[in-house]
This record gives C-alpha cells, structure tokens and sequence, in this order.
C-alpha cells in the first residue's frame, strides 16, 4: 500500500479498511471472518472498534451530498518532512519534530489552547494540525490522492487518502 511505504517505520497507524458487509458484521471475529473471504486478510479489534464512526459518517456524506476526503496524520506528516518520520508521535523529539513540521508549513498551534488544551492529548492536537494542513491543500487544490487515481469500488465512491 502507498501509504505504508510513505511513513516508513510508522506504518503501524495506518489501517486497512475492511470490506463494507465486514463494518456491518455484528462481531469483530465474524468481521475478519468476512473480510478474509472477501479480501483475503483480516484486521484489528481496534479498526473493529472504528467501524461505527466510518459507517456514521458514510452515511451522512450519501445523505447531505458532500465531498469527504480521507486524511491520514502521519502520511500527511511524512509528505510534509518529504520522508517517513523517525520519531514516533508521543516521543518528545516526535512532538518536537511535528510541530516544527507545521510551523514551517503555516500551521501555527498555540502553545494556550484553554480547555481544550486540558483535555486533548498533544499527539491529537498535532495530528489536527496535520489534518487542517491536509484539507487546506485539498481546498486550494494541491493535495493529492494516494492512490492516484483513487480505487472506485463496488459502491461508487472513490477512495483514497488525500495528502
């Protein structure tokens, strides 16, 4: 997969997304079950547990007629270091390096954050950053598809994850 060679060593936090009768599948066993027949391999328990969020917001995007881009922080972070991060996210050097990452690319995360700041863990926030940094691009029109073209399935929808 494209996004797997693009963050190197990081690869770990990229998941594949099972096959849509997979996310229905009432079960985590009987999900891996369907996505081996379907797909040829199965997946976490913690992609498992994402399933209700990505089935939540397919829904939306086929109800209200919307664009929806995927985006994922560490390709986008990869993309904007040119070369797959050496530090992971909750290392200080990888807070450090990220955060350098997105000053550099305009993205200014301040340092008084209120509330939030109390709440959020530092690598959600950076990855927030990495995220509005995507979908600036996608907006101005120089993000790009991994893949490119993005895969059209079953279903009619393209998909890909944008940087």
């Amino acid at each position: 997969m494209l996004a797997y060679k693009l963050v190197g060593p990081r690869r770990a936090s990229v998941f594949m997304t099972p096959v849509r009768a997979a996310l229905e599948a009432g079960s985590h066993a009987a999900a891996v079950e369907v996505n081996r027949a379907r797909a040829g391999e199965g997946f976490s328990a913690q992609m498992y547990g994402l399933r209700s969020k990505i089935l939540e917001v397919d829904a939306w995007a086929r109800d209200a007629g919307r664009r929806v881009v995927e985006v994922h922080p560490e390709v986008s972070f990869a993309r904007l270091a040119d070369s797959p991060l050496p530090d992971g996210k909750r290392t200080w050097a990888g807070v450090h390096h990220r955060r350098r990452l997105l000053a550099d690319a305009g993205v200014e995360i301040a340092d008084d954050l209120g509330e939030a700041g109390r709440q959020a863990a530092v690598d959600d926030v950076l990855d927030a950053g990495a995220a509005a940094w995507t979908a600036a691009r996608v907006a101005e029109g120089t993000a790009t598809p991994l893949p490119d073209p993005p895969v059209v399935y079953s279903d009619g929808w393209p998909t890909a994850i944008w940087v």
